[in-house]
């Protein structure tokens, strides 16, 4: 069965990321600074080919995938836009450190809530629904090369529920404008829910290593 391989990264900074504010579903841009430092990496290091990039419609993403791949086909899905912080949205740690609800949410877990917000699991399940129609997408076009750029959340936890090798979500934890490309074999992904993490990208160009191996 045909494999497609899908390059995952991480959208710039912005100024909500550089002044430690939770920033989940606000719509903000990228910093000047997070643009620089995205064309300094486009301009030094080199990112797989892709056909098609898919992208969170939040505008962080957009600029990132514009940047990056600023000739590819973009399209955007709902479905891998950062987790809804709800009541803690674009609010510093020191903002929230004495609510109780603050140090109720912190204790973790699938379907912990910030009022307003969503849960891990609701996060992971609508992730795993945009991404079967990226799939589906990729096979009715015969694209077999894609990229995806989304949030920071959505790579840990996407990667750590079904990636394999097999780790904590901080162990995918990655820089703005890196990430991972991953192999998904469709009888693996639709019998077990598996795909394979190939390695980290980008490579500094002229490299001979396609990714940096995990």
């Amino acid at each position: 069965m045909k494999s497609y391989r899908l390059t995952i990264i991480r959208h710039g900074h912005t100024e909500g990321n550089e002044n430690g504010r939770y920033i989940g579903t606000t719509d903000i841009p990228l910093s000047k600074n997070g643009i620089a430092e995205l064309e300094k990496i486009a301009a030094e290091y080199e990112y797989p080919y892709v056909e098609k990039v898919y992208s969170s419609p939040l505008l962080r993403c957009i600029q990132t995938a514009r940047i990056l791949y600023p000739d590819t086909e973009l399209v955007t899905l709902d479905g891998i836009k950062e987790l809804d912080f709800g009541q803690f949205e674009n609010k510093s740690v020191d903002e929230l450190i004495d609510l109780e609800e603050y140090k109720e949410w912190l204790k973790g877990g699938l379907d912990n809530r910030a009022h307003g917000g969503e849960t891990i699991r609701e996060m992971i399940g609508r992730t795993v629904a945009a991404f079967n129609d990226i799939l589906e997408d990729m096979m009715a076009m015969e694209i077999f090369d894609a990229a995806v750029v989304t949030h920071s959340g959505i790579m840990m936890n996407m990667l750590s529920c079904f990636g394999l090798p097999r780790m904590e979500p901080m162990k995918y934890a990655c820089d703005v404008g890196e990430g991972y490309v991953i192999s998904v074999n469709l009888q693996m992904w639709q019998t077990g829910g598996l795909f394979e993490i190939m390695g980290k990208v980008p490579v500094l160009k002229d490299s001979e290593e396609e990714t940096e191996e995990i």
